[in-house]
């Protein structure tokens, strides 16, 4: 990417880059949680994504000479009506060329169909991978959710009472630990929303802009719930 260029689109090298140094600093904290594989996974997925944008960019070449073939098809249609076509200074037979020209443009009637249905198939492929991988981070958007669900500013307190029911803690929580593993998850989800925005990078399409959309309201969402927990925890 140009130097003009890097504050105007989320570049996907840099997510990835802030992805590693997250992973690593979730790794110094909580070497055994389980929010460490959610990580690794979404950065496995950024690289899928920036991959996905390389192929995004170029064209599908069996459609693509699929249509160079139709083209040449519609020259030589024309072509060989053309030759039934006699124009002479004795006669000129109307009714020939007039249903030359009709076949022409028949001819270049279907042609055009066909030109625009294999353009539209192209489009249709790449929005569906798109479409997936969208659909692959609103799934590890709500598992992200999942890891920070039981993680309540009360798990300090030291008069709780728990039930039988009640999770089991995986390790004895502080102010600042519980602090630092909600803050990972709000970083991480906020990651996972540029990611999908990744996708909108050089293919403008109305169906991956409302899927986009709808991935920041999710992420964003579900970040404000975890702020509401770190606020907590500062009035604790």
């Amino acid at each position: 990417m140009s130097e003009t260029n890097n504050y105007k689109e989320v570049d996907p090298g840099k997510v990835l880059d802030t992805l590693d140094r997250l992973e690593h600093r979730i790794a110094d904290r909580f070497p055994d949680a389980g929010l460490l594989g959610v990580c690794h996974q979404v950065k496995d997925i950024c690289a899928q994504s920036r991959d996905r944008i390389t192929w995004m960019r170029k064209p599908i070449w069996p459609l693509r000479a699929a249509v160079v073939a139709l083209l040449l098809l519609l020259v030589f249609a024309i072509a060989l009506t053309m030759q039934t076509v006699h124009v002479s200074d004795e006669a000129f037979e109307l009714t020939t060329f007039a249903d030359a020209v009709q076949n022409i443009i028949q001819d270049i009637v279907y042609v055009a169909v066909a030109v625009f249905f294999l353009v539209r198939i192209e489009r249709m492929v790449k929005r569906r991978r798109i479409l997936t991988a969208l659909h692959e981070l609103r799934s590890v958007a709500h598992v992200i959710d999942m890891h920070q669900l039981t993680k309540d500013p009360d798990r300090i307190l030291s008069n709780r009472v728990d039930t039988e029911a009640s999770p089991t803690p995986t390790r004895q929580w502080t102010p600042f630990t519980l602090r630092r593993y909600l803050d990972y998850c709000s970083e991480l989800l906020s990651l996972t929303g540029k990611i999908a925005a990744i996708h909108l990078k050089d293919f403008d399409d109305s169906t991956i802009v409302a899927a986009v959309n709808e991935i920041e309201d999710l992420t964003n969402g579900l970040s404000r719930k975890i702020w509401q927990k770190i606020t907590s925890l500062q009035s604790l």
